[in-house]
C-alpha cells in the first residue's frame, strides 16, 4: 500500500497547486461482469445519475451544479445524441441478460451504454468457476482487455477501476478474477476494487463454496480492496425496512445502488476549500486500506426506508450517528438487529461491579472506518463517538483509522443520510463459515473432479483454503 499512498500524495499535491481548473476529478471505468454484475451495474449508474439530477433546495445553484458536473465525470462521459454514456463495460458470456440491460439503459432516456462497450458469448460458465477462470478468461482475453483499453482512453485521467461481480456463480466469479488479474497486470499503478455479492447461506448453486472461496483468495492476490455486500443481510432490508413482500433481485440490487451511490457521489474535500473531493477511489483506499492484509470492506447506511414511511420520519445527527455506532460495534446490518448491549472494553481503570475490562466477544474491531455525512446542517453532526480508541486496533490511533466525509447536497430523497464504511471483524463470520463447508466438501474430493477437468488442481484448492485460513486469523486476532 505504500506506493498507493505516495501516489495519492502527489496527485493531491499537484490538485492544490494548480488551482480550480482541474478540480472536476478523476474518473472510475467500471467493469460489470456476468448476470447479477450487469444487473447491479445498471441500478448503479441510473441510482448515481437520479441522484445527482434531482433538484435541491439545501444547496445553492452552483453547488447544485459543481456536484453534477464531478459526479458526470467519474461515472459518464461525453454525451451521445445529447444523452450522458456510462464509463463502463459490459461482460457477460450468455447475451440474454446484457441485451436486457443495453435496452432499459436506452429506455430510460436519461443516460446509455457506449454502443460497442460490451461483450457476450452464447454459452455460459455453467456455474463453475474453473470454466469462467481458465476456460473463457484465456479464450477471450484480448477481446475483453481491448474494451477496457478503449473505456479508459476516453478518460482525461483515471482513477482505477470499479469491478462489479458474484462470487457463487462461474462468469462472474472465475471469469471476474482472471480480468481483475489481467488489470492487475495491465494496469499494476491504477487502483482496483471489487463489489462482490457474497451468497445466501441457503444458496440455489451447490458449487458456490468452492466458486466463493477460489474467487476471494485469487482477488485478495490482485485487487486493492474487497467491497462486499451480503445477499441476507440485503434481503433482511428489502423486507424490514423497505417492507417489500415480494422482494425480486431487482429490489435487492436498487437497495445495493442506493448504498454504493451513498458512498461513491461526491463529497467535499477535507482542506476547506469546499470543492468536491477529486479522486474517489483514492482516497477510500487511503484511508480504509492501511495494510494488504485486510481488505475486507462493508458498507452500512442510515436511515433506509420505504418512501411512504420516509414522509412520517424526522431525523436529526445526534441520533442517526448513535445507531450507526451502535450498528458497527455490535456487527449489525441494519437498525433492526442493533444489540445496545454490546459496549467497546473498558480502558486503563481498573473495572467496577460488572463492568469488564475484557472485550465482549461479540465486540466488532475496526481497522478503519468512514463515515460519509450528506444533508441539512450536516456542519453541526459530532462524530466524536467513532473516534473511540477502544473501537479501533491497537496498531492504528484513531486519529489515522477514522474519517469524515461531508457534503450539505442532500442524497436521494434523505434529507439527512449518513453511510459508514468499515474495515472491521463484520466478514470473519461469514468467510469462516464459507471456508469451512468448502473445505467439508473438499475433505471428501466431491465434485473436485469439475475444476480439475479444467485445470484448477487440488493444489489450487489447498492455496486457497491457506490463504484464507491466514486472513480470518489475521482479522480474528485485531
Amino acid at each position: 500500500m505504500r506506493s498507493t499512498i505516495s501516489r495519492l500524495q502527489v496527485i493531491h499535491s499537484l490538485v492544490f497547486s494548480t488551482g480550480p481548473s482541474l478540480w472536476l476529478g478523476m474518473s472510475i471505468v467500471t467493469v460489470q461482469l456476468g448476470q447479477c454484475g450487469n444487473q447491479i451495474g445498471f441500478e448503479v449508474f441510473d441510482a448515481l445519475f437520479r441522484d445527482s439530477h434531482c433538484s435541491q433546495g439545501l444547496c445553492s445553484k452552483r453547488e447544485n451544479e459543481a456536484y453534477q458536473a464531478s459526479c458526470k465525470e467519474r461515472f459518464f462521459r461525453e454525451e451521445e445524441n445529447g444523452v450522458p454514456v456510462a464509463r463502463a463495460v459490459l461482460v457477460d458470456m450468455e447475451p440474454k441478460v446484457i441485451n436486457q440491460t443495453l435496452s432499459r439503459a436506452a429506455r430510460s432516456g436519461r443516460w446509455t451504454y457506449g454502443q460497442h462497450a460490451c461483450f457476450c458469448q452464447r454459452q455460459g460458465s455453467g456455474n463453475n468457476w474453473a470454466y469462467g477462470y481458465s476456460v473463457h478468461g484465456p479464450k477471450h482475453e484480448e477481446s475483453i482487455m481491448n474494451l477496457i483499453q478503449k473505456e479508459v482512453e476516453k478518460c482525461d485521467s483515471l482513477s482505477g477501476f470499479f469491478i462489479i461481480m458474484s462470487m457463487a456463480g462461474g462468469t462472474g466469479s472465475g471469469l471476474g478474477a482472471f480480468v481483475t488479474q489481467k488489470l492487475q497486470d495491465q494496469y499494476p499503478s491504477s487502483l482496483k476494487m471489487n463489489q462482490i455479492i457474497w451468497p445466501y447461506g441457503t444458496g440455489e448453486v451447490i458449487l458456490q463454496n468452492y466458486n466463493s472461496i477460489l474467487t476471494l483468495s485469487h482477488l485478495y492476490r490482485s485487487s486493492d480492496a474487497l467491497l462486499i455486500h451480503e445477499n441476507d443481510a440485503v434481503h433482511k432490508i428489502c423486507a424490514r425496512r423497505m417492507n417489500i413482500k415480494q422482494i425480486s433481485f431487482r429490489d435487492l440490487n436498487q437497495v445495493l445502488a442506493h448504498q454504493l451511490g451513498s458512498v461513491f457521489q461526491p463529497t467535499y474535500s477535507e482542506d476547506g476549500s469546499f470543492h468536491y473531493r477529486r479522486n474517489p477511489l483514492g482516497d477510500l483506499m487511503e484511508h480504509l486500506v492501511p495494510h494488504p492484509e485486510f481488505k475486507m470492506l462493508s458498507v452500512r447506511n442510515i436511515p433506509q426506508m420505504s418512501e411512504n414511511s420516509l414522509a412520517y420520519s424526522t431525523f436529526t445527527w445526534a441520533g442517526l450517528l448513535k445507531h450507526l455506532r451502535q450498528m458497527l460495534i455490535s456487527s449489525a446490518k441494519m437498525e433492526e438487529g442493533i444489540d445496545w448491549q454490546v459496549q467497546p472494553p473498558s480502558s486503563g481503570l481498573p473495572p467496577l461491579g460488572k463492568m469488564s475490562a475484557h472485550k465482549d466477544p461479540h465486540f466488532n474491531t475496526s481497522i478503519a472506518n468512514l463515515v460519509i455525512l450528506r444533508g441539512k446542517d450536516v456542519q453541526s453532526a459530532n462524530v466524536e463517538g467513532f473516534k473511540d480508541p477502544a473501537l479501533y486496533t491497537s496498531w492504528l490511533e484513531p486519529l489515522h483509522a477514522f474519517s469524515t466525509w461531508k457534503t450539505q447536497r442532500a442524497f436521494g430523497k434523505y434529507e439527512k443520510s449518513a453511510a459508514l464504511v468499515s474495515n472491521s471483524q463484520l466478514l470473519v463470520k461469514p468467510l469462516d463459515v464459507i471456508v469451512g463447508k468448502a473445505w467439508n466438501m473438499f475433505a471428501s474430493k466431491a465434485y473436485v473432479h469439475q475444476y480439475t477437468k479444467f485445470g484448477i488442481e487440488e493444489e489450487d484448492f489447498l492455496d486457497s483454503f491457506t490463504l484464507l485460513e491466514q486472513v480470518v486469523a489475521s482479522y480474528g486476532n485485531l
